[in-house]
């Protein structure tokens, strides 16, 4: 498709364009033939997951006869051991575990405004943490994925910023572009401990997509190490949520540094008493299945939906922005100034596939965000593919 050659985008009243974050886009989603928009796992079960779904019998029964504390506990050595966050292991107690990550983001904001904090927040990143550190009135100052980028500068432009914030906030890899600390080497997160430690600032950590990381074929470094021997005060939260297809059966973690334990601990008891020990039981399933497959079944359905979507997509109104992680989105650029991602997305919903503007993601400038488009990749390959032929029929369209 040649640029120049695009057709002015229409003027649309369209009822989506006033949906206040990203959530109401997705529920809306939910009921379009194209879902494109919720990162959550859609696509069915490899061959291995199908048996533990025919092992939920089995399962319940195991669940139901241990103990709540070793249910945690088998999950929590499963889950740690597979992403090799050993040092973590070694306060295996105190990690605390919570229905969903956006309950722990929230028990980090109630954390936030309980003593009055202000949080430095990486733009872009996912709508939710902004929205819900703003309903908690916690004050925030963006921080620019370009401020990491050079990992020889990174001290020196926090620096910058050392007298606005009290805490750092992290999302590693970012959702949606899949910036990475960790990429190619772990010297910018190093530095950004160093600035914490240094300045006395609180880091918290965002990885719910960290398990892209492995399977895109790399390495965690053991974050946990570096965090507690530096001494840094953190906040760390890992998900299960983005990764396998349990239909939303899941379950998050909070880890903190030992000085937070004792002021982070009652807000998780004040809003759950556990998670469910059969979801547990089931989610560790899961992690043992992809313990043993390296992850193939969740990195090979999701290359070969990218791999699709960017030769498809690549070239003309969208450029493909290549991520540090290949996570289970795709960020596309819109090069076409004429077309923002608010009038596209309702152009898109035309053909029944539903995918999010980039301006949630931009939470301090949204209008910066109006130049991207997320689309989600865990689906499985037929009806992606299906979704990739509606958006090019969608984009022949405003060929001149």
């Amino acid at each position: 498709m040649n640029v120049g050659s695009l057709a002015l985008p229409p003027q649309r009243d369209h009822a989506l364009l006033a949906k206040a974050d990203i959530t109401q886009h997705e529920i809306a989603a939910l009921r379009t033939p194209f879902n494109l928009a919720d990162a959550h796992t859609h696509q069915s079960q490899s061959p291995s997951q199908r048996r533990i779904v025919e092992s939920l019998p089995r399962l319940w029964d195991a669940a139901a006869r241990q103990t709540q504390y070793q249910s945690e506990q088998d999950f929590i050595q499963a889950f740690f051991r597979l992403h090799g966050q050993h040092r973590a292991l070694e306060r295996h107690d105190e990690i605390y575990l919570v229905y969903a990550a956006s309950v722990g983001m929230h028990i980090t904001a109630t954390y936030l405004q309980k003593h009055g904090l202000r949080v430095g927040l990486i733009e872009p990143c996912f709508d939710n943490l902004h929205d819900l550190m703003q309903h908690m009135q916690v004050p925030m100052v963006p921080l620019g994925e370009h401020l990491f980028a050079d990992k020889s500068q990174v001290y020196q432009r926090l620096l910058g910023h050392a007298d606005q914030i009290d805490a750092v906030f992290l999302v590693d890899p970012n959702n949606p572009t899949g910036f990475s600390l960790f990429n190619p080497t772990d010297l910018a997160f190093r530095e950004v401990v160093r600035f914490c430690v240094e300045r006395d600032k609180i880091l918290i950590l965002d990885f719910c997509f960290a398990a892209f990381i492995l399977a895109s074929g790399q390495s965690r470094p053991d974050v946990y190490a570096i965090l507690e021997d530096s001494g840094v005060r953190y906040i760390a939260m890992e998900d299960t949520g983005k990764t396998w297809p349990i239909q939303d059966a899941k379950c998050a973690t909070i880890t903190t540094s030992r000085c937070l334990t004792a002021d982070i601990y009652p807000i998780v008891t004040s809003v759950l008493l556990n998670v469910s020990p059969f979801v547990l039981k089931l989610v560790t399933e899961y992690v043992r299945d992809s313990a043993q497959d390296r992850f193939a079944s969740v990195r090979e359905l999701l290359d070969e939906n990218r791999s699709l979507a960017r030769r498809q997509l690549d070239g003309g109104l969208l450029r493909y922005r290549s991520p540090m992680v290949r996570t289970s989105v795709a960020w596309f650029e819109i090069t076409d100034p004429a077309w923002t991602a608010d009038l596209l997305q309702a152009h898109l919903l035309d053909f029944d596939v539903y995918v999010l503007s980039g301006k949630y993601f931009y939470w301090s400038n949204p209008w910066k965000g109006q130049r991207f488009i997320r689309l989600a990749l865990a689906r499985d390959a037929d009806v992606f593919a299906a979704a990739i032929d509606a958006i090019c029929t969608a984009l022949e369209e405003v060929e001149a």
